[in-house]
């Protein structure tokens, strides 16, 4: 089956809303938790279809809580891509931008990325530590959110944390605030700077060469539906603030990367297997602790598309 049909067909074998009992929306409940971000939801059976009530209430909770977690969940691939599909279209990246497991051929990700260190299963991101990052940032249109759904794990270490970018920007002073308002960054593509084992610096000074296309996107972004503003950066990720003077643009993004990534606006996720989590991609960072090399982890992910931020 070619990338082009996938979701197509993930959805025509969806099961029929006639075939099964759907669960009313009082079955569905939504438990925030103690933490930065993040609800669990409980009641409901993703490989089954959903009535309009349960998918408006999950979207309203997706905006209230950044980040939603399924638990003891059973899906087949078709299954997971057709429960994506009620929260928006697959991430298609333009063919000369490359993403994590851009097909040689075709120059796009598959709608299901294996999120792996497992022989046969991708092995994409290894099992090394991931520092905060928002997926796609680097593209003229990165994803509004992701689904990753966890199928193997190791004994230990390969723990998910999510920062909430919103608390962040709001704690700021009003000083920080004026200063960031209007500004836009460059976040340049990790890939095309992993020909070697050379260390990605983590701004892009004048001097120093571009590779690739730049997309400009705001340093503080609004999201499209709910209106809240958040800080719009990675933590490692090579960067450049647009018109700004070297030193001052690095200075100030540092700066907003060590206020981010404390502690009191991470929820940390200690995986099971069956979990789905679903997460904004516009208003949160992610990141994964390292895990050992010799045990097997497979989660796999569905990206939602997204819009050029604003």
């Amino acid at each position: 089956m070619t990338v082009s049909t996938q979701l197509s067909a993930a959805i025509a074998q969806a099961p029929r809303w006639y075939e099964y009992p759907k669960p009313g929306v009082e079955a569905i409940h939504i438990t925030p938790i103690n933490a930065a971000l993040g609800a669990v939801v409980t009641g409901m059976d993703a490989s089954q279809p959903q009535s309009w009530e349960v998918i408006l209430k999950l979207k309203k909770a997706l905006q209230a809580h950044l980040v939603l977690v399924f638990k003891a969940q059973q899906l087949e691939d078709h299954e997971l891509l057709a429960f994506a599909s009620y929260f928006g279209g697959i991430f298609r990246p333009p063919t000369d931008v490359h993403v994590l497991a851009s097909n040689h051929q075709t120059l796009v990700p598959p709608d299901i990325v294996p999120v792996s260190n497992a022989v046969g299963e991708g092995d994409y991101t290894g099992h090394g530590e991931l520092s905060p990052h928002s997926d796609h940032h680097w593209t003229p249109q990165p994803s509004s959110g992701s689904l990753l759904y966890a199928i193997e794990l190791p004994g230990e270490g390969g723990v998910t944390s999510w920062y909430n970018t919103v608390q962040a920007y709001e704690d700021l002073d009003q000083k920080t605030k004026d200063e960031i308002e209007g500004l836009q960054l460059i976040t340049y593509n990790p890939f095309l700077r992993r020909t070697d084992n050379s260390q990605i610096p983590r701004y892009r000074f004048s001097d120093q060469p571009v590779l690739g296309a730049a997309f400009p996107h705001p340093l503080v972004s609004t999201h499209p539906e709910s209106g809240r503003r958040g800080i719009y950066l990675d933590a490692q990720t090579e960067v450049e603030v647009v018109g700004y003077d070297d030193q001052k643009g690095a200075a100030l993004v540092e700066r907003l990367r060590a206020h981010v990534v404390q502690p009191k606006y991470r929820y940390e996720h200690h995986w099971t297997i069956g979990d789905i989590v679903y997460w904004d991609n516009q208003l949160t960072l992610h990141s994964r602790t390292a895990f050992p090399a010799g045990q097997r982890r497979l989660l796999k992910r569905v990206s939602l598309a997204g819009a050029r931020p604003f």
